[in-house]
């Protein structure tokens, strides 16, 4: 026992250090800038650009998907929310929106309570809004009693998304942009579509220099309920990701993850496909962010010395780096 835990002691270590390494980096090449709370870091230009140039990347190899493409706000309502159960699964991870909403006197209470450093919890309340958990979340109410085309729909998503898992590994944000490919039809076709895309995948992040493993995989229940759940995800596979290291070799990342949701999101806004039966859903989530911080990790710091193949894949030829990074010149 004694040596099982040494060596988790030493696992715990390391993969501190390369947490605070990579986010030392990130940080000192004017990649990521810091606030108070972790996983709340304002990004730099360069970062963004390679953020834009591997969502370009991706959108040249999806285009004769013919998906639709949409932009969600990083709210949206509660209702939404509770309708999909996501607070008895993940009630953890959920960003609930509060305001204030007293009067004159109602305000003179909260002022006294901040001079003081007491907890103002008492003088808000919850609104009828939340953070965005997953990019896919506000789509479907837009599908609310829809018959979908013959073969099905598909949805190009970006959002920004807000998962209260606060930490000091730079991959782990609390705020983040998540891209998802979202396809609706037959439990058939949506299968297809999965399988489809295991394959593009890999291939995908050959061209871009990133080598990843495919793995079965489980949401984050919440409790012990959830971790039945975990184990039914896990044995029905209805749960794939691509993983590679980045803070840790024993337990690498996922930076895309297929979630293949059965009815669970359209049996409560009754989409159906276009013979009437229940339509299935599956996603693709792509960790846009987690991708970026790969390509830092896997390739340097700075893009400039990156791979040609790869910079070409990214468009990032000639991208100019802003003045005060490390080894540059002014932009």
């Amino acid at each position: 026992m004694t040596k099982v835990t040494s060596e988790q002691e030493t696992t715990t270590r390391d993969r501190t250090r390369a947490e605070q390494a990579l986010l030392a980096g990130l940080v000192e090449y004017g990649l990521f800038v810091p606030s108070e709370v972790p996983g709340i870091y304002g990004r730099g230009v360069v970062y963004e650009a390679v953020l834009a140039g591997f969502n370009h990347f991706l959108s040249q190899q999806t285009r004769e998907d013919g998906a639709c493409c949409l932009h969600f706000p990083p709210i949206m309502p509660r209702a939404n929310l509770e309708r999909i159960g996501y607070l008895e699964s993940f009630p953890h991870l959920a960003g609930l929106v509060f305001s204030f909403e007293g009067g004159d006197v109602d305000h003179l209470e909260l002022l006294s309570q901040l001079q003081n450093g007491e907890s103002y919890a008492g003088a808000v309340k919850m609104t009828d809004v939340v953070l965005n958990s997953a990019t896919c979340q506000p789509l479907y109410p837009t599908l609310r009693g829809k018959r979908l085309p013959d073969g099905g729909s598909l949805f190009d998503l970006v959002a920004y998304c807000f998962r209260r898992e606060p930490s000091h590994d730079p991959i782990r944000m609390q705020s983040f942009r998540m891209r998802e490919h979202v396809c609706l039809g037959h439990p058939a076709d949506v299968r297809r579509w999965r399988e489809r895309w295991l394959v593009r995948a890999r291939e995908m992040f050959q061209r871009i220099g990133l080598k990843v493993d495919e793995v079965v995989a489980n949401d984050p229940f919440f409790g012990r309920g959830g971790r039945m759940l975990a184990t039914e995800q896990r044995a029905s596979e209805a749960k794939f990701e691509f993983v590679l290291p980045i803070s840790s070799t024993e337990a690498p990342t996922a930076i895309m993850s297929f979630n293949y949701h059965e009815d669970h999101f359209t049996g409560p806004y009754d989409i159906r496909t276009s013979d009437g039966a229940r339509a299935h859903s599956a996603c693709l989530g792509i960790g846009i962010e987690r991708i970026a911080i790969a390509l830092f990790k896997t390739h340097g710091f700075d893009p400039e010395t990156w791979p040609a193949s790869v910079r070409a894949h990214l468009g990032l030829s000639g991208k100019p780096r802003p003045e005060g990074t490390p080894g540059g010149d002014a932009a």
